[in-house]
């Protein structure tokens, strides 16, 4: 017996009938990169998974070794500083193709009806990446990091209500403590990654129970919607984007490795806390409306941000014809890139 013969005998599925499951039709649009951004986060997503279990083997997340367990990985591990190389670089890129994959769903208005709940899933998405990348930030105990994750637990004590308590149990404590540090960890590399896993289940399920949005562009009308196979064909821009990525990537961790900065002292505080380059925006607005009116308000752009779908249809029942929402988007990127620049130019 053939080994192909023998494999089919124990798992009854043919090429035809594994064709059929994978080969729904898409729309023409995917065949450019920018159209098909979503599988770029995921990619990079399980290179952080990867990265990130090796890196485990090594980091020990205590005070009291933590930043001698990096300085190990950095310095002396084989390829260490190429595999922390691969993780910092997958997480940044990570970070801008979700801030990006949502902001073409925003303007494309793909989160229209019956797409809320998807959208509702993305911007989840986007926070637990977000999260991922502060508490990943944190694991590394220099002074900065430190400071930045007191300074986070700081800025969810002003959250009226719930504040308090969110803050003792991310730091596990009133205060930065020898057991902070094993929270964030099992943040990073345990909770935060099951919920994406989770979300991301969701998010491609409803993908296939909908279908890809589908649009008309100039010079379409009339013609039917051109389509083409999800195997091979789009299988393979997938691949090609990957391959590029990881290109990229070893190019970053190779040419920008992260560097190690100053251990952790929590009896000197930094002349400037400089957190990572995803939350100069936050930042940024925290040093122009301080207190809970800055906290407040991020809440409310928030929960805009989530609700946003339902928004738009109450506008576009009363105005059929407003552009309010690219006109808003337009002012929203604007404002985020604005707030960006501004944070990243002045002196740190």
């Amino acid at each position: 017996m053939t080994l192909a013969g023998w494999w089919t005998q124990r798992v009854p599925l043919r090429s035809e009938t594994l064709r059929e499951l994978t080969n729904e039709p898409v729309p023409n649009h995917l065949k450019a990169w920018w159209w098909c951004l979503g599988g770029t986060p995921a990619y990079l997503f399980v290179v952080q998974v990867v990265t990130g279990i090796l890196l485990a083997f090594y980091y020990r997340p205590d005070p009291a070794s933590a930043w001698e367990s990096v300085g190990y990985i950095t310095h002396e591990a084989r390829f260490g500083w190429f595999l922390r190389g691969l993780h910092k670089w997958s997480a940044t890129l990570m970070i801008a193709a979700v801030v990006l994959h949502q902001m073409r769903v925003y303007f494309s208005g793909a989160y229209r009806a019956p797409r809320e709940l998807n959208w509702l899933v993305g911007m989840c998405l986007l926070v637990c990446t977000l999260v991922l990348g502060f508490t990943g930030y944190a694991l590394v105990y220099e002074q900065l990091s430190y400071w930045g994750a007191t300074v986070g637990a700081n800025i969810t004590d002003s959250v009226p209500l719930l504040g308090g308590t969110l803050k003792r149990m991310l730091l596990g404590g009133e205060l930065y403590n020898e057991r902070t540090l094993s929270r964030f960890f099992v943040l990073h590399a345990a909770v935060l990654p099951a919920l994406m896993v989770l979300l991301l289940i969701v998010h491609v399920t409803l993908i296939r129970l909908q279908g890809v949005t589908e649009f008309q562009f100039a010079g379409d009308a009339g013609q039917a919607p051109k389509h083409f196979d999800f195997f091979p064909d789009h299988l393979l821009t997938e691949l090609g984007i990957g391959l590029v990525l990881m290109i990229l990537l070893s190019v970053l961790a190779t040419c920008l490795p992260p560097e190690m900065g100053p251990r952790a002292d929590p009896l000197v505080t930094p002349a400037v806390i400089k957190p990572e380059w995803f939350f100069y925006v936050t930042f940024r607005w925290l040093k122009l409306f301080a207190g809970t009116f800055a906290v407040l308000s991020m809440g409310l752009i928030v929960f805009v941000m989530f609700a946003w779908p339902f928004i738009d249809a109450w506008i576009r029942r009363r105005w059929p014809a407003s552009e309010f929402s690219v006109w808003l988007g337009i002012l929203g990127v604007l404002a985020i890139v604005g707030l960006t620049v501004w944070e990243a130019a002045v002196a740190h």
